[in-house]
């Protein structure tokens, strides 16, 4: 498989935040301070964990009462947050992982291409009242697949989506019962996180996608089975055939000629007939085992994709939405105080996206608002006349120490 950028530049940041430490560092533009560097580091990013803690437990109490895979009981005194509440804190968690949303027309985009597994796959939106789809990082790759009866093998150019959210809610008249649906719940609200899935393949992320078979793979069961048919019919059935053509005409009065029923026709009768129902079987087996091998094709993909459920689905987008967060913040502060004087947001923003572009090879859309609006929050960045200027290390230190015990003289410890 060979993977190329994607023109469409995303928000994510593809490095693990200690990784754009030591790539800051390597600018050797901090000689001598790179203790205090990384210092600044470990408390931001302290900060940052002990803010999505307070997130993660929100998301907690608001799925409390919709997760379907619960085990434990509901006070009925404790406050309930309704699904919309969760929706939108799950939605503002997302935005902060920097992922993007998977538009209708996107999805739709989707449905409409072929896919990469030679299956032909089926989805039955009415099964569900709500459905949202969101994805982060996204490339352009090439595969090389192998054409009719394994020849001719083609390479072939696709869209794959790095990770891709799945919010589902069942109607709440769903049929638990539906062949289609075995484990749905009327009502229930469920999450899955994948990775790596091809844009052309969204389809098989839903749990009610069912299989259908291609015009292809019809043809490559009908045209065989239509010639083997014609070779038993004129071989192993001829003889039954002719025999049960005499009874009938015989019958009907079309012949006065008694056909006789001995031993030797009974048995040529017979072992016609059971040709004929052991062909059919086999047609039968064979349209199904090759059904089979497409669903299990299915499974073992998403049994490699999948990377969580339900509330692990939140848990794991609140850790990617801390390391978004620190890194972001940790970039505009390092490139304002590395820079000559100040900047202002435009030039931060040109500076931060050409860095990670010449330098580490990788296109982003450098999330400036929110990474300036952090850092002022964190009182970290000063901002006048337009312009931004950082602390410098040693300050910068003082200030999230101060921040840190601030959050426990606010809860009402002491300091």
């Amino acid at each position: 498989m060979i993977e190329g950028a994607s023109e469409r530049k995303f928000r994510f940041i593809p490095f693990r935040k200690r990784d754009i430490v030591e790539m800051c560092l390597q600018d050797k533009l901090l000689d001598g301070r790179e203790e205090d560097f990384r210092q600044l580091y470990r408390m931001l990013d302290s900060i940052f964990h002990y803010e999505f803690h307070k997130t993660v437990e929100n998301l907690k109490d608001a799925y409390a009462t919709i997760d379907p895979d619960a085990d434990t009981r509901h006070h009925e005194r404790a406050t309930c947050p309704d699904r919309v509440q969760f929706v939108e804190l799950l939605r503002e968690l997302l935005e902060k992982a920097n992922y993007e949303r998977v538009t209708e027309a996107e999805l739709n985009q989707a449905l409409q291409q072929s896919s990469l597994f030679k299956i032909r796959l089926f989805v039955d939106f009415g099964d569900f009242s709500e459905v949202l789809l969101f994805c982060r990082g996204e490339s352009t790759r090439r595969e090389m697949v192998p054409g009719w009866m394994g020849l001719f093998s083609r390479n072939i150019e696709f869209i794959n989506y790095d990770r891709v959210m799945v919010y589902l809610r069942f109607r709440d008249d769903a049929i638990p019962s539906d062949d289609r649906l075995p484990a749905c719940r009327p009502g229930a609200t469920v999450l899955k996180l994948f990775r790596n899935v091809p844009r052309a393949d969204l389809e098989m992320l839903f749990p009610n996608t069912h299989v259908r078979m291609r015009l292809v793979d019809k043809l490559l069961i009908g045209i065989p089975a239509a010639v083997s048919g014609g070779i038993v019919l004129t071989t192993k059935l001829g003889t039954a055939l002719v025999l049960l053509g005499s009874l009938l005409g015989f019958w009907m009065g079309l012949s006065s000629h008694p056909v006789e029923l001995n031993k030797t026709t009974l048995m040529a009768l017979l072992a016609g007939l059971m040709a004929l129902g052991g062909y059919l079987w086999k047609q039968i087996n064979g349209f199904k085992n090759r059904k089979l091998r497409f669903m299990q094709a299915l499974t073992q993909n998403l049994y490699f994709k999948n990377l969580d459920n339900n509330a692990g689905v939140f848990h794991r987008i609140a850790n990617d939405a801390e390391e978004e967060e620190c890194k972001e913040s940790l970039l505009a502060y390092y490139f304002l105080l590395t820079s000559q004087g100040p900047l202002s947001r435009s030039e931060l923003d040109r500076k931060a996206e050409a860095w990670m572009a010449t330098k580490w090879q990788c296109a982003i859309d450098f999330e400036i608002d929110d990474a300036l609006e952090k850092l002022i929050a964190l009182k970290l960045v000063h901002a006048a006349g337009g312009k931004f200027t950082a602390l410098p290390l040693s300050e910068g230190i003082r200030v999230l120490d101060q921040q840190w015990d601030n959050y426990f003289t606010a809860a009402g410890g002491t300091e």
